[in-house]
Protein backbone atom coordinates (compact mmCIF):
# COMPACT_ATOMS: atom_id res chain seq x y z
CA UNK A 1 0.00 0.00 0.00
CA UNK A 2 1.18 3.64 -0.71
CA UNK A 3 1.38 5.61 2.04
CA UNK A 4 1.63 9.55 1.80
CA UNK A 5 3.00 12.00 4.94
CA UNK A 6 3.06 15.77 4.90
CA UNK A 7 6.49 16.21 5.94
CA UNK A 8 7.35 19.31 8.07
CA UNK A 9 11.16 19.80 9.23
CA UNK A 10 11.83 21.78 12.38
CA UNK A 11 15.27 22.89 13.67
CA UNK A 12 16.58 25.73 15.44
CA UNK A 13 19.56 28.08 13.77
CA UNK A 14 21.77 28.21 16.87
CA UNK A 15 22.23 24.55 16.58
CA UNK A 16 24.37 23.26 13.75
CA UNK A 17 22.46 23.73 10.85
CA UNK A 18 25.10 21.68 8.12
CA UNK A 19 24.96 18.59 9.71
CA UNK A 20 20.71 19.20 10.08
CA UNK A 21 20.72 19.36 6.85
CA UNK A 22 22.79 16.04 6.28
CA UNK A 23 20.53 14.60 8.67
CA UNK A 24 17.34 15.82 7.06
CA UNK A 25 18.77 14.11 3.73
CA UNK A 26 19.28 10.84 4.84
CA UNK A 27 16.15 11.12 6.18
CA UNK A 28 14.06 11.65 3.18
CA UNK A 29 16.36 9.29 1.55
CA UNK A 30 15.24 6.88 4.30
CA UNK A 31 11.32 7.45 3.19
CA UNK A 32 12.21 7.21 -0.22
CA UNK A 33 13.24 4.20 -0.12
CA UNK A 34 10.29 3.12 1.85
CA UNK A 35 8.23 4.04 -0.69
CA UNK A 36 6.49 6.77 0.99
CA UNK A 37 5.05 9.62 -1.09
CA UNK A 38 5.91 12.90 1.14
CA UNK A 39 4.79 16.37 0.63
CA UNK A 40 6.76 19.77 2.11
CA UNK A 41 8.97 21.88 0.86
CA UNK A 42 11.87 19.56 2.61
CA UNK A 43 13.02 23.17 3.93
CA UNK A 44 14.29 23.45 7.60
CA UNK A 45 11.63 25.55 9.69
CA UNK A 46 12.85 27.87 12.39
CA UNK A 47 9.67 29.98 13.36
CA UNK A 48 6.17 29.85 13.69
CA UNK A 49 5.27 31.63 10.29
CA UNK A 50 7.10 29.03 8.47
CA UNK A 51 5.84 26.11 9.87
CA UNK A 52 2.12 27.65 9.38
CA UNK A 53 2.92 28.15 5.56
CA UNK A 54 4.55 24.64 5.55
CA UNK A 55 1.57 23.01 7.03
CA UNK A 56 -1.28 25.09 4.52
CA UNK A 57 1.34 23.93 1.23
CA UNK A 58 1.23 20.21 2.37
CA UNK A 59 -3.26 20.74 2.92
CA UNK A 60 -3.22 22.30 -0.51
CA UNK A 61 -0.75 19.52 -1.87
CA UNK A 62 -3.74 16.94 -1.29
CA UNK A 63 -4.60 14.29 1.20
CA UNK A 64 -2.58 12.27 3.34
CA UNK A 65 -2.09 9.39 5.64
CA UNK A 66 0.31 11.22 8.10
CA UNK A 67 1.63 14.38 9.25
CA UNK A 68 5.07 13.94 10.03
CA UNK A 69 7.13 16.07 11.99
CA UNK A 70 10.57 15.35 11.61
CA UNK A 71 12.58 16.40 14.55
CA UNK A 72 16.03 17.83 13.50
CA UNK A 73 17.43 19.40 16.32
CA UNK A 74 16.06 21.20 19.72
CA UNK A 75 13.29 23.52 19.54
CA UNK A 76 10.93 24.25 21.91
CA UNK A 77 6.99 22.92 21.12
CA UNK A 78 5.47 26.28 19.40
CA UNK A 79 5.81 25.35 16.20
CA UNK A 80 4.91 21.68 17.03
CA UNK A 81 1.38 22.89 19.09
CA UNK A 82 0.80 24.72 16.21
CA UNK A 83 1.47 21.84 13.25
CA UNK A 84 -1.07 19.57 15.36
CA UNK A 85 -3.66 22.72 15.66
CA UNK A 86 -3.57 22.83 11.87
CA UNK A 87 -3.74 19.44 10.66
CA UNK A 88 -6.83 17.04 10.32
CA UNK A 89 -4.28 14.32 9.65
CA UNK A 90 -2.95 11.25 12.57
CA UNK A 91 0.14 12.90 13.59
CA UNK A 92 4.11 11.56 14.11
CA UNK A 93 7.14 13.01 15.41
CA UNK A 94 10.74 11.72 14.23
CA UNK A 95 13.87 12.43 16.04
CA UNK A 96 17.18 11.64 15.13
CA UNK A 97 20.23 11.09 16.89
CA UNK A 98 23.65 12.08 16.98
CA UNK A 99 27.16 10.02 17.90
CA UNK A 100 28.17 10.94 21.65
CA UNK A 101 31.76 12.21 20.06
CA UNK A 102 32.62 13.97 23.49
CA UNK A 103 32.06 17.34 21.66
CA UNK A 104 29.27 19.80 20.92
CA UNK A 105 25.44 18.45 21.51
CA UNK A 106 25.00 19.37 18.05
CA UNK A 107 21.53 18.69 17.50
CA UNK A 108 19.59 18.00 20.72
CA UNK A 109 17.07 16.11 18.95
CA UNK A 110 15.76 14.15 21.79
CA UNK A 111 15.28 17.01 24.01
CA UNK A 112 12.90 18.78 21.32
CA UNK A 113 10.73 15.55 21.28
CA UNK A 114 10.56 15.49 24.55
CA UNK A 115 9.47 18.64 24.79
CA UNK A 116 6.85 17.98 21.93
CA UNK A 117 5.52 15.10 23.80
CA UNK A 118 4.79 17.13 26.86
CA UNK A 119 2.95 19.53 25.07
CA UNK A 120 0.84 17.35 22.94
CA UNK A 121 -0.09 14.99 26.09
CA UNK A 122 -1.30 18.53 27.88
CA UNK A 123 -3.62 19.17 24.91
CA UNK A 124 -4.53 15.63 24.90
CA UNK A 125 -2.79 14.35 21.18
CA UNK A 126 -0.67 11.19 21.89
CA UNK A 127 1.50 10.91 18.87
CA UNK A 128 3.45 8.51 17.11
CA UNK A 129 7.04 8.81 17.71
CA UNK A 130 10.43 7.35 16.25
CA UNK A 131 13.90 8.42 17.67
CA UNK A 132 16.13 6.62 15.04
CA UNK A 133 18.79 6.58 12.86
CA UNK A 134 17.77 7.03 9.39
CA UNK A 135 20.32 4.50 8.21
CA UNK A 136 19.45 1.87 10.68
CA UNK A 137 18.63 -1.57 9.10
CA UNK A 138 15.08 -1.68 9.96
CA UNK A 139 14.35 2.42 9.52
CA UNK A 140 11.50 1.89 6.34
CA UNK A 141 9.23 -0.89 8.38
CA UNK A 142 9.65 1.60 11.76
CA UNK A 143 8.69 4.54 9.16
CA UNK A 144 5.45 2.55 7.74
CA UNK A 145 4.47 1.55 11.11
CA UNK A 146 3.74 5.31 12.13
CA UNK A 147 0.83 5.63 10.32
CA UNK A 148 -0.98 3.29 12.42
CA UNK A 149 -1.16 5.83 15.59
CA UNK A 150 -0.98 4.25 19.17
CA UNK A 151 -3.95 3.68 21.29
CA UNK A 152 -4.44 6.57 24.09
CA UNK A 153 -3.66 4.88 27.56
CA UNK A 154 -4.52 5.67 30.88
CA UNK A 155 -1.54 6.91 33.20
CA UNK A 156 0.12 4.59 34.98
CA UNK A 157 0.84 6.86 37.65
CA UNK A 158 -0.28 5.39 41.22
CA UNK A 159 -0.98 6.38 43.96
CA UNK A 160 0.81 4.34 46.90
CA UNK A 161 -1.45 2.98 49.84
CA UNK A 162 0.97 0.56 51.64
CA UNK A 163 4.26 -0.82 51.94
CA UNK A 164 6.32 2.06 53.08
CA UNK A 165 8.94 1.08 56.26
CA UNK A 166 9.59 3.22 58.89
CA UNK A 167 12.95 4.61 58.05
CA UNK A 168 11.34 5.89 54.52
CA UNK A 169 8.49 7.54 56.53
CA UNK A 170 11.03 9.04 59.03
CA UNK A 171 13.12 10.44 56.16
CA UNK A 172 9.83 11.60 54.38
CA UNK A 173 8.57 13.34 57.80
CA UNK A 174 11.75 15.25 57.95
CA UNK A 175 11.85 16.36 54.06
CA UNK A 176 8.17 17.63 55.12
CA UNK A 177 8.99 19.39 57.88
CA UNK A 178 12.15 21.23 56.47
CA UNK A 179 9.89 22.49 52.76
CA UNK A 180 7.02 23.61 54.76
CA UNK A 181 7.20 27.29 54.64
CA UNK A 182 10.49 27.23 52.28
CA UNK A 183 10.63 29.93 49.43
CA UNK A 184 11.34 29.68 45.55
CA UNK A 185 12.26 32.79 43.89
CA UNK A 186 11.69 32.61 39.99
CA UNK A 187 13.49 35.16 38.01
CA UNK A 188 11.80 35.68 34.91
CA UNK A 189 9.42 33.73 32.67
CA UNK A 190 10.27 30.51 31.25
CA UNK A 191 10.55 30.53 27.48
CA UNK A 192 7.76 30.48 25.28
CA UNK A 193 7.06 26.85 23.59
CA UNK A 194 8.39 25.07 27.44
CA UNK A 195 4.92 24.45 28.52
CA UNK A 196 7.29 21.49 30.26
CA UNK A 197 8.50 24.61 32.72
CA UNK A 198 5.17 26.30 33.58
CA UNK A 199 3.87 26.07 37.61
CA UNK A 200 1.27 26.42 39.54
CA UNK A 201 1.91 28.49 42.53
CA UNK A 202 -1.55 27.20 44.74
CA UNK A 203 -0.34 23.69 43.89
CA UNK A 204 2.79 23.77 45.86
CA UNK A 205 1.52 25.81 48.30
CA UNK A 206 -1.28 23.29 48.86
CA UNK A 207 1.06 20.34 48.61
CA UNK A 208 3.87 21.38 50.47
CA UNK A 209 4.11 24.60 51.81
CA UNK A 210 6.10 25.98 49.59
CA UNK A 211 5.71 29.62 48.48
CA UNK A 212 6.84 31.52 45.39
CA UNK A 213 7.98 35.00 44.73
CA UNK A 214 8.57 36.18 41.47
CA UNK A 215 11.31 39.02 40.35
CA UNK A 216 11.94 40.50 36.92
CA UNK A 217 14.71 39.47 34.92
CA UNK A 218 16.10 42.86 34.23
CA UNK A 219 16.29 43.65 37.83
CA UNK A 220 18.67 40.45 38.28
CA UNK A 221 21.25 42.39 35.66
CA UNK A 222 20.55 45.65 37.04
CA UNK A 223 22.07 43.74 40.54
CA UNK A 224 24.58 42.32 38.90
CA UNK A 225 25.92 45.43 36.99
CA UNK A 226 26.31 47.09 40.42
CA UNK A 227 27.97 44.48 42.50
CA UNK A 228 31.38 45.78 43.54
CA UNK A 229 34.39 45.13 41.58
CA UNK A 230 36.31 43.89 44.42
CA UNK A 231 33.66 41.41 45.48
CA UNK A 232 33.60 39.83 41.63
CA UNK A 233 37.45 39.72 42.03
CA UNK A 234 37.63 36.96 45.17
CA UNK A 235 34.57 35.48 43.25
CA UNK A 236 36.96 35.01 40.63
CA UNK A 237 39.92 33.78 42.20
CA UNK A 238 37.44 30.94 44.16
CA UNK A 239 36.61 30.16 40.58
CA UNK A 240 39.92 30.05 39.58
CA UNK A 241 41.35 27.49 42.71
CA UNK A 242 38.00 25.26 41.10
CA UNK A 243 38.31 25.19 37.41
CA UNK A 244 41.03 25.03 35.09
CA UNK A 245 41.41 26.91 31.83
CA UNK A 246 39.64 30.05 33.64
CA UNK A 247 41.63 32.03 31.84
CA UNK A 248 40.90 30.62 27.90
CA UNK A 249 37.43 32.57 28.29
CA UNK A 250 36.54 35.89 27.33
CA UNK A 251 37.73 37.97 30.48
CA UNK A 252 34.61 40.81 30.38
CA UNK A 253 32.41 38.06 29.59
CA UNK A 254 33.69 35.94 32.08
CA UNK A 255 33.40 39.20 35.07
CA UNK A 256 29.36 39.22 34.04
CA UNK A 257 28.93 35.95 35.05
CA UNK A 258 30.61 36.30 38.02
CA UNK A 259 28.66 39.79 38.50
CA UNK A 260 25.67 37.19 37.91
CA UNK A 261 26.17 34.82 40.71
CA UNK A 262 27.18 37.46 43.31
CA UNK A 263 23.47 38.84 42.35
CA UNK A 264 22.11 35.64 42.84
CA UNK A 265 23.62 34.95 46.58
CA UNK A 266 21.98 38.48 46.91
CA UNK A 267 18.55 38.13 45.92
CA UNK A 268 18.21 34.45 47.73
CA UNK A 269 19.57 36.43 50.97
CA UNK A 270 17.32 39.30 50.56
CA UNK A 271 14.24 37.06 49.82
CA UNK A 272 14.85 34.10 51.97
CA UNK A 273 14.36 31.59 49.29
CA UNK A 274 15.58 28.20 49.76
CA UNK A 275 15.65 27.18 45.68
CA UNK A 276 15.55 29.50 42.73
CA UNK A 277 14.62 29.08 39.22
CA UNK A 278 15.98 31.38 36.68
CA UNK A 279 15.33 32.19 32.72
CA UNK A 280 18.76 31.62 31.89
CA UNK A 281 18.75 32.58 27.93
CA UNK A 282 18.09 33.95 25.48
CA UNK A 283 18.34 37.26 27.67
CA UNK A 284 21.29 36.70 29.56
CA UNK A 285 23.10 36.27 26.27
CA UNK A 286 21.65 38.67 24.08
CA UNK A 287 20.64 41.88 26.06
CA UNK A 288 23.44 41.19 29.26
CA UNK A 289 26.11 39.54 27.83
CA UNK A 290 27.25 36.39 29.61
CA UNK A 291 25.88 32.44 30.52
CA UNK A 292 24.23 31.96 33.77
CA UNK A 293 25.18 28.29 33.76
CA UNK A 294 28.49 28.40 36.26
CA UNK A 295 26.91 30.99 38.52
CA UNK A 296 23.45 28.61 38.63
CA UNK A 297 26.59 25.80 39.43
CA UNK A 298 28.00 27.79 41.87
CA UNK A 299 24.55 28.11 43.93
CA UNK A 300 23.48 24.52 43.61
CA UNK A 301 26.89 23.39 45.36
CA UNK A 302 25.83 26.39 47.54
CA UNK A 303 22.67 24.04 48.44
CA UNK A 304 20.58 26.96 46.66
CA UNK A 305 19.14 24.29 44.25
CA UNK A 306 19.60 26.79 40.14
CA UNK A 307 16.95 25.34 38.17
CA UNK A 308 17.16 26.60 34.71
CA UNK A 309 14.30 28.11 32.43
CA UNK A 310 12.73 29.45 35.12
CA UNK A 311 11.60 25.33 36.11
CA UNK A 312 10.45 26.43 39.45
CA UNK A 313 8.81 22.83 39.81
CA UNK A 314 12.37 21.43 39.05
CA UNK A 315 14.25 23.55 41.50
CA UNK A 316 11.34 22.32 43.90
CA UNK A 317 11.99 18.34 42.90
CA UNK A 318 15.79 19.25 43.62
CA UNK A 319 15.26 20.40 46.61
CA UNK A 320 13.23 17.67 47.72
CA UNK A 321 16.04 15.45 46.85
CA UNK A 322 18.92 17.83 48.17
CA UNK A 323 16.94 17.10 51.58
CA UNK A 324 16.85 13.68 51.11
CA UNK A 325 20.68 13.04 50.20
CA UNK A 326 21.93 15.89 52.71
CA UNK A 327 24.23 17.16 49.66
CA UNK A 328 23.46 19.19 46.23
CA UNK A 329 21.34 18.02 43.91
CA UNK A 330 21.44 18.71 39.77
CA UNK A 331 18.81 19.37 37.44
CA UNK A 332 19.59 17.44 33.51
CA UNK A 333 17.81 16.76 30.39
CA UNK A 334 17.83 13.61 29.14
CA UNK A 335 19.49 14.28 25.54
CA UNK A 336 20.48 10.36 24.74
CA UNK A 337 19.07 7.08 24.73
CA UNK A 338 20.82 3.92 23.24
CA UNK A 339 18.99 0.86 22.86
CA UNK A 340 22.52 -0.79 21.69
CA UNK A 341 23.96 -0.48 24.83
CA UNK A 342 21.03 -0.17 27.65
CA UNK A 343 22.11 3.75 28.42
CA UNK A 344 21.67 6.82 28.34
CA UNK A 345 23.16 10.83 28.64
CA UNK A 346 22.16 12.81 31.32
CA UNK A 347 23.05 16.43 30.40
CA UNK A 348 23.07 20.18 30.32
CA UNK A 349 25.37 22.97 29.51
CA UNK A 350 27.57 23.20 32.52
CA UNK A 351 25.14 23.37 35.68
CA UNK A 352 26.62 20.28 37.91
CA UNK A 353 27.28 21.28 41.49
CA UNK A 354 31.17 20.49 41.46
CA UNK A 355 30.21 17.69 44.25
CA UNK A 356 29.14 15.49 41.66
CA UNK A 357 32.63 15.36 39.67
CA UNK A 358 34.66 12.76 38.47
CA UNK A 359 37.53 12.84 40.26
CA UNK A 360 39.01 11.02 36.77
CA UNK A 361 37.55 14.38 35.09
CA UNK A 362 39.34 17.12 35.12
CA UNK A 363 37.10 20.92 36.32
CA UNK A 364 37.25 22.76 33.54
CA UNK A 365 35.79 26.43 32.26
CA UNK A 366 34.23 26.75 29.51
CA UNK A 367 31.29 28.48 26.88
CA UNK A 368 28.55 28.09 25.74
CA UNK A 369 28.48 25.79 22.82
CA UNK A 370 25.45 27.75 21.12
CA UNK A 371 26.07 31.22 22.30
CA UNK A 372 29.98 31.18 22.79
CA UNK A 373 30.04 32.83 26.21
CA UNK A 374 31.26 31.62 29.74
CA UNK A 375 30.59 30.61 32.31
CA UNK A 376 29.92 26.94 32.17
CA UNK A 377 31.30 23.93 34.28
CA UNK A 378 32.49 21.14 31.92
CA UNK A 379 33.32 17.58 33.46
CA UNK A 380 31.64 14.01 34.15
CA UNK A 381 29.87 13.39 37.31
CA UNK A 382 30.80 10.65 39.10
CA UNK A 383 30.00 6.89 38.96
CA UNK A 384 27.36 5.70 41.45
CA UNK A 385 23.61 5.12 42.55
CA UNK A 386 21.37 8.04 41.76
CA UNK A 387 17.79 8.70 42.51
CA UNK A 388 16.20 10.46 39.81
CA UNK A 389 12.78 12.86 40.69
CA UNK A 390 10.39 14.98 39.50
CA UNK A 391 7.33 16.78 40.86
CA UNK A 392 4.89 16.66 37.60
CA UNK A 393 1.99 18.09 35.83
CA UNK A 394 2.07 15.72 32.86
CA UNK A 395 -1.26 15.22 30.72
CA UNK A 396 -2.66 17.61 33.37
CA UNK A 397 -1.77 15.32 36.34
CA UNK A 398 -0.05 16.65 38.99
CA UNK A 399 2.13 13.53 40.39
CA UNK A 400 5.41 12.31 41.58
CA UNK A 401 7.90 10.90 39.07
CA UNK A 402 10.79 8.63 40.91
CA UNK A 403 13.53 6.40 39.11
CA UNK A 404 16.83 5.08 39.98
CA UNK A 405 20.02 4.87 37.39
CA UNK A 406 23.46 4.06 37.77
CA UNK A 407 25.75 5.80 36.71
CA UNK A 408 29.07 4.45 34.94
CA UNK A 409 31.98 5.68 33.99
CA UNK A 410 32.70 6.37 30.03
CA UNK A 411 34.12 8.76 27.56
CA UNK A 412 32.40 12.23 27.79
CA UNK A 413 29.26 12.15 25.37
CA UNK A 414 28.99 15.93 24.91
CA UNK A 415 30.54 18.71 26.48
CA UNK A 416 29.24 20.81 29.84
CA UNK A 417 28.02 18.44 32.09
CA UNK A 418 27.21 15.00 31.65
CA UNK A 419 27.12 11.45 32.84
CA UNK A 420 25.99 8.27 31.19
CA UNK A 421 23.81 6.00 32.81
CA UNK A 422 21.82 2.65 32.92
CA UNK A 423 18.59 3.21 34.27
CA UNK A 424 16.68 0.01 36.80
CA UNK A 425 14.49 -1.08 33.87
CA UNK A 426 15.74 -0.94 29.97
CA UNK A 427 16.51 2.05 28.50
CA UNK A 428 14.33 1.88 25.30
CA UNK A 429 11.49 1.06 27.99
CA UNK A 430 11.98 4.15 30.31
CA UNK A 431 12.09 6.26 26.94
CA UNK A 432 8.67 4.95 25.69
CA UNK A 433 7.46 5.47 29.31
CA UNK A 434 8.64 9.12 28.72
CA UNK A 435 7.03 9.85 25.66
CA UNK A 436 3.62 7.74 26.52
CA UNK A 437 3.44 9.50 29.11
CA UNK A 438 4.29 13.40 27.94
CA UNK A 439 6.85 13.88 30.68
CA UNK A 440 8.73 16.60 31.10
CA UNK A 441 12.47 17.11 29.59
CA UNK A 442 13.91 18.40 33.35
CA UNK A 443 14.70 15.15 35.42
CA UNK A 444 16.53 15.74 39.40
CA UNK A 445 18.81 13.93 40.64
CA UNK A 446 20.76 13.08 43.81
CA UNK A 447 23.06 10.54 44.48
CA UNK A 448 22.08 7.73 46.71
CA UNK A 449 18.93 5.35 46.97
CA UNK A 450 16.11 7.28 48.10
CA UNK A 451 12.81 5.62 46.41
CA UNK A 452 11.50 4.57 49.48
CA UNK A 453 11.75 7.95 50.93
CA UNK A 454 9.89 9.33 48.35
CA UNK A 455 7.69 6.95 47.93
CA UNK A 456 6.46 7.47 51.88
CA UNK A 457 6.66 11.14 50.76
CA UNK A 458 4.10 10.40 47.96
CA UNK A 459 1.82 8.89 50.57
CA UNK A 460 1.92 11.61 52.89
CA UNK A 461 1.23 14.36 49.97
CA UNK A 462 -1.42 12.01 48.28
CA UNK A 463 0.32 12.08 45.16
CA UNK A 464 0.19 9.70 42.29
CA UNK A 465 3.69 8.00 41.37
CA UNK A 466 5.23 7.06 38.00
CA UNK A 467 7.86 4.60 38.81
CA UNK A 468 9.65 5.26 35.85
CA UNK A 469 12.51 3.15 36.51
Amino acid sequence: MTLTYGVAVLARPTFDVPFAEQMRDRAFAALDAAGIVTHGSRALLFDRAAAESEVAAIAAAGPVDLLLILQLTFTDATMTVKLARESSAPLAIWAVPEPRSGGRLRLNAYCGLNLAAHALGLAGVAPAWLYADPQSDDIGARLRALANPPEPRLSIAERITHGTSPAAREAAARVRAKLADAGITVVGKHPDGFDTCEFDPETLHDLAGVRVSSLPLTSLFDRARAIDAARVAEVRRGVAADLDKLDDVDPQQLDRSMRVFCALQDVQRESGARGLAVRCWPEMFTEYGCAACGPMAMMNELRVPAACEADVNGAFSQLMLQELADEPAWMADLVDISTADNSAVLWHCGLAPLSMRDPESPAQATIHTNRKMPLLHQFQIKPGRVTLARLSRARNQVKLVIGAAEVIRAPMAFTGCSGTVRFDRPAGDVGATIMAEGLEHHFSLAYGEHKPALRALALQWDLPVLELC
